[in-house]
Formats: structure tokens, C-alpha cells, sequence
């Protein structure tokens, strides 16, 4: 990492999916590493349900403000695929690189039959067309074959580590997971991250 500014990296998704712990643990590791990071979060109307935002600052040399002019994010890491692309209406530019998961969350509205959800082959095409590379997880179906749905935050931690965008190892990420959970829930949690690194693996270590 050798840029005159931060590294901005926004993780957004909706209340209950674990994006805050996400950006945490991410902040946790880091730090350890010798990076300045500053966390800045926003949170929509309601704590389950409504979006929740975390901005993530993150440099060699200097603590930044904690929250992310707009248009200047370089990574969106989404856990819902509507936040997501609203995020980058919002924050991206044509630099932008955008990690996403697939699996929608409905809000009140469309469940109750008062607006549409986008169609998502639709949410596809604007990310390809409003960033510079994107990848598309189904970190949420995933989750579900391992046995919980709450593991997809961290298949999405192994996924925006497996693109090599964020300066983190492997070794260095994945002692700050650990000490997070449980020794019973520690193996499951690891088997999340690697298979989501997997998918992306491309200049990140193996």
C-alpha cells in the first residue's frame, strides 16, 4: 500500500447481518499490522432491518476523519445487494471496486406489497457499469449450507481479502477472528473465511 491518501472502504448492509463486528474485526487486524484506521458508522431508522453503514479509513501514515467523502470510496464490501448499489450512487467513482452479496433482504415495504425490489440481474448491471471490477458472492446461500446464515459477514471477510485490495494477510486477519469466538465456533468460522477467499483469490495470498 503506497497512495498519497487512505485507503476508504465502506462495508454496508442491513441491521443483523454483522457488518459493524465485520468492520471491527477488519479495523482490530489492521491496526495490529501498523496501519492508522478510523471507523466512522451510520445507521438507518431502525437497528434491525434498516441499513447500517461502516467507513473504514485506513493508512500508513495519518488518523483521517472518520467518515468517507462522497464519491471517494475505493472498496465497498456489501452484505445486501440494494445497499450496496447505494452506496455506490452515493460514494463511488470509476475506480471503485465493489465486493457484494447476492441475496437480498426485503424491506417492510416490499414484503407488505407498497414498492418493488429491484430486479437483481438489473443491480448486476449498474455495479458493472458504475465500477471498475466487481464480484458477486452468494455468501448468504453459502452460509446456509454450512448450517447458519450468520456466517456470511465472514465469507465476505474472506472474499474482500482473497482480491488483494486491502493490505491484510491470511496470518494476519485471521488470529483477530479467532479471538472473537468461542473455541467450539472457531473451526466453522474459519471454513467460512477460506471458502470465501477462495472465490476471489486473484493478488492476495493463498
Amino acid at each position: 500500500m503506497n497512495r498519497n491518501g487512505p485507503l476508504n472502504l465502506i462495508i454496508t448492509g442491513v441491521g443483523g447481518q454483522g457488518n459493524v463486528l465485520l468492520a471491527q474485526l477488519m479495523g482490530k487486524a489492521l491496526v495490529k499490522s501498523e496501519y492508522y484506521v478510523t471507523i466512522g458508522e451510520t445507521y438507518g431508522p431502525a437497528q434491525r432491518g434498516g441499513a447500517v453503514m461502516s467507513h473504514l479509513r485506513i493508512s500508513q501514515v495519518m488518523e483521517y476523519s472518520p467518515l468517507i467523502p462522497d464519491g471517494e470510496v475505493d472498496i465497498i464490501l456489501g452484505l445486501e445487494p440494494v445497499e450496496t448499489l447505494r452506496v455506490l450512487g452515493q460514494y463511488g467513482n470509476p475506480k471503485v471496486a465493489v465486493i457484494t452479496n447476492t441475496r437480498p433482504i426485503y424491506p417492510i415495504a416490499v414484503t407488505a406489497g407498497e414498492a418493488q425490489y429491484p430486479n437483481l440481474e438489473k443491480i448486476e448491471q449498474l455495479v458493472h457499469e458504475l465500477s471498475s471490477e466487481a464480484w458477486f458472492i452468494s455468501a448468504t446461500d453459502m452460509a446456509f449450507s454450512m448450517g447458519t446464515p450468520i456466517l456470511a459477514n465472514i465469507i465476505m471477510a474472506g472474499a474482500l481479502l482473497g482480491t488483494g485490495l486491502v493490505p491484510l494477510k491470511q496470518e494476519e486477519f485471521l488470529p483477530v477472528l479467532m479471538d472473537n469466538f468461542p473455541e467450539d465456533k472457531r473451526e466453522l468460522n474459519l471454513q467460512a473465511f477460506v471458502k470465501g477467499f477462495d472465490l476471489t483469490k486473484k493478488r492476495g495470498e493463498v
